[in-house]
């Protein structure tokens, strides 16, 4: 006989797991039989005072924000107790990401545009509604098996550090995620490319909205002419999360008593009847549009691809959680907390510790888009690194940030280098990493001849 797969609150847990800064994820299924996804996070952080209620905060606006009929992020069905364990479950999968699809080959540039005007129309709404993301990066943009683009993760790495992300470092988060697309694209789609680039540039000075908009009005510069999520959802189903082998060998250990579980969300005033999530569906309790709804539905009728996936709601949590312990578990936790107290800011600060950039050839012929890598080595704290490319045969200087993990250390950092006519010249690509200090500069050099 089988051993039944592990659970949390009803939902079933898979052995497809991977790590971030926050914990660990876990692809999982939903009491309702649907894909959803389950983060443990890390007990470190989360038993730090102050960390589990900013959490618990950040969620229940979300919630708001997605019973108001903003699509574009991942909603949460519930943040639970178990012992001293925190798990965040998600009424919709959580992958694959757009992270997970860029290491799997280049992405439709179609597709790659829908993402990235979906994701901004989600930013501007988030902008409107006075919250922000706080971390804007491959691995937080979900794709789902329609093609949509959701964001996950809104607002939690803010929640454990304490802290709220302007606004411009979503833009930064957008743009730096826009650039990493352009160099994803192969040498078939230089105008695609160039336009992600230029976009990229524009969020950084006139903001998002106008970063969008030059990304809808400019669509023909795209392989086919238009916006589309038909390549993203393509690639999204061929990198089925389920159908992939486990990176860990063991889930993690569950309480033996499901019982001892209790929802930390507590919405005073909560519809009793089922929700639907998803633009253009209301609630019963009949309320007034808010400006990021507005924003989020005008937005959304600009491009003609943009349609959301809709997501069912789950019975009652009254069902399914005991809530009898939640004193005692509330007290423990923060009593383990209190005995393991150490500021988050007694983590070492991100820092690099080498830089290497090699191109991947010596020689190149007429009309040839040469790849430069540059691999930055970390100390694997989590931060955000600031980083520029400067190519010696012309001014232009293509900036970005990268978003480092505390389960990471080797970082790509990709450059598309496009050269034509007749020339023979040493090309030269040099990588900058200005912050965190001190810079460090490393530079790789070819032959072009025609």
């Amino acid at each position: 006989m089988n051993n039944p797969a592990p659970g949390i609150a009803g939902f079933r847990l898979t052995e497809h797991t991977w790590m971030t800064e926050l914990g660990n994820w876990i692809d999982a299924i939903s009491p309702d039989g649907r894909r959803a996804g389950a983060l443990l996070f890390d007990p470190k952080i989360v038993g730090l005072p102050g960390v589990r209620d900013r959490v618990v905060n950040t969620v229940m606006t979300d919630q708001r924000l997605v019973l108001g009929g903003m699509a574009g992020l991942i909603p949460v069905a519930d943040v639970v107790a178990a012992g001293e364990q925190v798990w965040l479950l998600t009424a919709q999968a959580v992958s694959p990401t757009l992270g997970d699809l860029l290491a799997a080959g280049p992405i439709d540039p179609a597709g790659a545009a829908s993402a990235l005007v979906e994701t901004a129309q989600t930013l501007i709404a988030l902008h409107a509604a006075g919250v922000t993301h706080g971390s804007v990066h491959p691995r937080t943009v979900v794709v789902t098996a329609e093609g949509a683009a959701l964001l996950s993760e809104r607002g939690l790495a803010d929640a454990i550090r304490g802290q709220v992300s302007p606004p411009e470092r979503d833009a930064a988060g957008w743009a730096s995620l826009a650039r990493g697309l352009a160099a994803s694209l192969g040498p078939g789609a230089p105008r695609a490319a160039e336009l992600f680039e230029r976009v990229a540039a524009t969020a950084g000075t006139l903001g998002l909205t106008a970063a969008r908009s030059t990304l809808i009005g400019e669509q023909a510069a795209l392989p086919g002419g238009a916006i589309s999520r038909d390549g993203l959802a393509r690639a999204a189903r061929g990198r089925s999360a389920f159908a992939q082998p486990a990176p860990y060998a063991q889930p993690p250990v569950l309480p033996k008593d499901e019982g001892d579980i209790v929802t930390l969300l507590h919405v005073p005033g909560r519809a009793s009847g089922p929700v639907q999530f998803g633009p253009g569906v209301g609630t019963q309790v009949q309320r007034q549009e808010t400006t990021a709804e507005r924003i989020w539905r005008s937005g959304r009728g600009d491009v003609s691809t943009a349609h959301s996936p809709g997501v069912r709601p789950r019975a009652s949590r009254a069902r399914r959680f005991r809530t009898i312990w939640a004193t005692a578990v509330f007290a423990a936790v923060m009593a383990g907390a209190l005995l393991a107290w150490f500021k988050l800011g007694d983590a070492p600060d991100l820092a690099v510790k080498s830089i290497d950039v090699v191109a991947s050839k010596k020689s190149y012929g007429c009309d040839s888009t040469v790849l430069i890598t540059g691999t930055v080595v970390t100390n694997g704290a989590p931060g955000e690194i600031a980083f520029e490319w400067r190519k010696n045969l012309d001014k232009e200087v293509v900036k970005g940030t990268l978003r480092t993990t505390s389960d990471q250390t080797s970082y790509a950092l990709p450059l598309r280098w496009s050269l034509q006519g007749k020339s023979n010249v040493k090309a030269t690509a040099t990588l900058r990493i200005l912050t965190p200090g001190p810079v460090r500069t490393d530079k790789a050099s070819f032959t072009y001849k025609c």
